[in-house]
């Protein structure tokens, strides 16, 4: 009866994170990015990552925060996250259409996601990450995203046109139960700050449900906390990547998706597990632990896949088809039927 009620929280906070930050961050998150007079790409880079990554970012900081070395839950998120966004969100977005990927912009995110994992094998190798190690990962991304403001300069590329869809925003318009009970919480969508900051409260508090429901569920099956965070907990926090880009897919911006899906990766590594890691160690000290057969394995499945990833972009001439779908969701699926396999 208790892992079903577990279960049911888990799912419910899954429903949850995906409607607070579709529907109520990430629109505030743009009015504000239009506020600051940011381009396009600087607010994709990092107040649109921030959004899309939130719920990732929050369950890395309490897991690392509750005494007990939880840190597999946030680095399992993270890592099974980041194998989630490229295989089975890269899979299904070229299935729903084949695209003609932007390369110069994919060519950026790629690379920098080659030095992001290779950051996090650097600290799981070791076993534990030093203040070093969480520095490293933010200046890396500091460096990202001044190359994302600046690409332009040294790899033209022009935008894809594409038709904007017209989208209800906040609670206007039809909206379903889950919607109609945020809206008593929500304030209105013109004050975007205090929407701002009531999604983030929000979504802090439902991130912080879920590690604390994680480990009553891997008490309950015995079964190691990274397993849980690499499949399930990665799955759920990444909803909201997999709808936006499915959505952008739709359009006709492949190639947003998929640099949507890595750029979101690439935040989850670098600020994701850096941020947490540095207050941590800041404020207590020592290191944080990362050892674990799991961890470690899916670590280097994360770096083999995205090696297979650049290799079909470059066979297909940066495009992407069905095959690239049927390949990429084999492999994810694949890797959790290995999961399950080793539990």
């Amino acid at each position: 009866m208790s892992i079903l009620l577990y279960g049911l929280a888990m799912l419910l906070c899954f429903v949850l994170l995906a409607r607070i930050v579709d529907k109520f961050f990430v629109v505030s998150l743009d009015r504000i990015s239009n506020d600051l007079k940011l381009s396009s790409d600087a607010a994709g880079a990092t107040l649109m990552a921030v959004g899309s990554s939130a719920p990732e970012l929050f369950v890395a900081l309490f897991s690392v925060l509750k005494p007990g070395n939880h840190e597999a839950i946030g680095i399992g998120s993270i890592v099974g996250s980041a194998l989630f966004n490229l295989l089975a969100i890269g899979g299904l977005v070229a299935l729903v259409r084949k695209t003609r990927l932007t390369w110069q912009p994919v060519l950026r995110d790629i690379l920098f996601y080659f030095i992001a994992v290779a950051l996090l094998l650097w600290g799981i190798i070791d076993g534990d990450f030093s203040l070093w190690n969480a520095v490293a990962f933010l200046v890396v991304y500091i460096i990202y995203v001044w190359a994302v403001v600046n690409w332009r300069k040294f790899f033209p590329y022009k935008d894809v046109e594409f038709e904007q869809e017209e989208e209800e925003e906040g609670c206007d318009g039809k909206v379903n139960l889950v919607d109609r009970a945020l809206c008593f919480i929500f304030p209105k969508a013109e004050k975007y700050y205090w929407v701002f900051t009531v999604s983030i409260l929000l979504i802090a508090g439902l991130s912080w449900v879920l590690v604390e429901t994680a480990i009553e569920i891997s008490i309950l099956l015995n079964i190691p906390e990274a397993i849980i965070a690499l499949t399930v907990l990665a799955i759920g926090t990444s909803v909201p990547d997999l709808i936006s880009s499915l959505i952008v897919a739709k359009q006709g911006r492949g190639d947003m998706a998929i640099s949507n899906a890595i750029g979101s990766n690439i935040f989850d590594i670098l600020v994701g597990l850096g941020l947490p890691f540095l207050i941590v160690m800041l404020i207590s000290g020592g290191s944080i632990e990362a050892s674990g057969q799991n961890l470690t394995v899916s670590s280097f499945i994360l770096f083999a896949s995205l090696i297979a990833f650049a290799i079909l972009l470059l066979v297909n001439r940066w495009k992407i088809n069905w095959l690239t779908g049927v390949i990429l969701l084999g492999l994810y699926v694949a890797y959790i039927t290995r999961e399950i396999i080793l539990l």
